[in-house]
């Protein structure tokens, strides 16, 4: 007698994650209440269950969702605003005073639409977020069905969204505390930066976090002149000035982590902290190239993130997958150095596990979320395929994404999101547009 189940996907080739370095040839997965309940060979799926829907894949290779570990989705409408000038510059001379002027719960509710197509588009099921106006970066990511980690942003300056570093967590937390139930919603407390929050505001960010359970997140050694203006200000490094105020730990994502040396290499490894490694930004922001050998064979566990569309200009989780790959063998010299299993892995279950979801998300295992991405290989550019992991990181890019599933349900299918009207989502960030920069009349 067959199990009744919601879906079956059967797939060309399944990179599971988990076991490492494995490709399943002619599998399928079994979904039923939005979790996956077998993955198995094709045959036998067919005499074990019986599926109300069979999705056939005969030209795809499968792979979990994409994880961005690092984003400010609401500032995908300030992409391309000011390009092409250094880190501090580029904030302090445009993106702050744009900010200043035009950020509002609906700026954030509607660029976070924007991101969270782009996003679909490519594969990428759920995304880590920084930004103000937190609840209204989750009513958007809920609208669209995807899977999101709400920052509960902190910094010491007032903004249009809090006035003083106690007003920010406390709105954060009320946020957190409405949408906690939220299946596809989870948390983390969000200091910005070293630079933007003092020892104090750290202490009481850290205090949160321990009490409601949550993950940190915040920018970390990003740049040279971050490191120099804190060694001047406190007479030490920010992560040394992390660790002496005990923000070194496993609940510590480090978003880019560029200018670490040796020591800090193992401190990082010894708190056990995590860093969310974002090539594209990184690169054109010229900000340097992460020590990503490095930190890997000290055993740090790294994501990918994209960073904001402002800064990169592009959501795309494929194009972090590549770089990260050819940047760490060519700053290394070592072309044996973050191989494609790896990258892949950064991608997907090192996100994840960075975020303490990785029981939930992050690879194709039993009992997780159904959370897929599906990539057509049935192209030229994708042809021949000797190694369909190869093909993922080295060749394919988000075009090539055919289907999207979270928690089981579709939100991209055969090339077309299903949550989003596409065509009204280019007018609102054409409205945005012409009130960020108004054509001279």
């Amino acid at each position: 007698m067959t199990t009744p189940i919601d879906l079956l996907i059967e797939a060309r080739w399944i990179i599971p994650i988990e076991p490492a370095n494995v490709v399943l040839e002619n599998y399928a997965i079994a979904v039923d209440k939005g979790r996956i309940v077998a993955l198995l060979q094709q045959n036998e799926a067919r005499t074990r269950f019986s599926p109300r829907e069979i999705k056939q894949l005969p030209h795809h290779i499968l792979i979990p969702g994409l994880v961005n570990l690092h984003t400010h989705a609401a500032m995908t409408l300030l992409r391309g605003l000011a390009d092409d000038l250094p880190l501090m510059d580029w904030l302090q001379n445009h993106i702050w005073p744009a900010e200043a002027k035009h950020v509002s719960a609906q700026f954030v509710h509607d660029g976070t639409l924007l991101a969270c197509a782009e996003m679909l588009r490519g594969g990428t099921t759920c995304f880590n977020d920084m930004y103000f106006y937190p609840k209204a970066t989750a009513q958007a990511a809920l609208s669209c069905g995807i899977r999101a980690v709400i920052g509960l942003i902190t910094v010491d300056f007032p903004t249009s969204y809090a006035a003083d570093p106690d007003d920010y967590l406390t709105k954060g937390i009320a946020a957190r505390d409405e949408l906690i139930d939220n299946p596809l919603l989870s948390f983390c407390i969000a200091p910005h930066a070293p630079y933007t929050v003092s020892d104090r505001n750290f202490t009481k960010a850290l205090a949160l976090a321990e009490q409601c359970d949550l993950p940190i997140h915040l920018h970390l050694h990003e740049t040279i002149q971050e490191i120099e203006d804190s060694q001047q200000r406190f007479g030490m490094r920010p992560i040394e000035r992390l660790r002496r105020l005990g923000l070194l730990s496993p609940s510590l994502i480090a978003a880019h982590g560029i200018h670490v040396n040796e020591n800090e290499i193992a401190l990082l490894a010894e708190h056990g902290c995590s860093i969310a490694h974002c090539p594209s930004s990184n690169l054109k922001l010229a900000s340097g190239i992460a020590p990503v050998s490095a930190l890997t064979d000290k055993g740090v566990n790294i994501g990918l993130g994209t960073d904001g569309a402002a800064s990169n200009n592009r959501l795309d989780m494929f194009q972090e997958m590549r770089l990260a790959a050819l940047l760490a063998k060519g700053s290394s010299g070592k072309a044996d150095t973050v191989g494609a299993h790896q990258a892949l892995h950064m991608a997907t279950l090192g996100g994840a596990r960075a975020l303490g979801i990785d029981a939930e998300i992050g690879s194709i295992v039993m009992g997780k979320s159904a959370d897929l991405c599906a990539i057509s290989i049935d192209r030229v550019e994708l042809s021949p395929c000797y190694d369909p992991v190869s093909l993922v990181v080295y060749a394919a890019g988000r075009e090539h994404v055919s289907d999207v599933w979270v928690a089981g349900n579709i939100r991209l299918a055969n090339n077309h999101l299903l949550e989003t009207n596409e065509i009204e989502l280019i007018k609102l960030a054409t409205l945005w547009q012409n009130q960020v920069c108004p054509l001279d009349v």
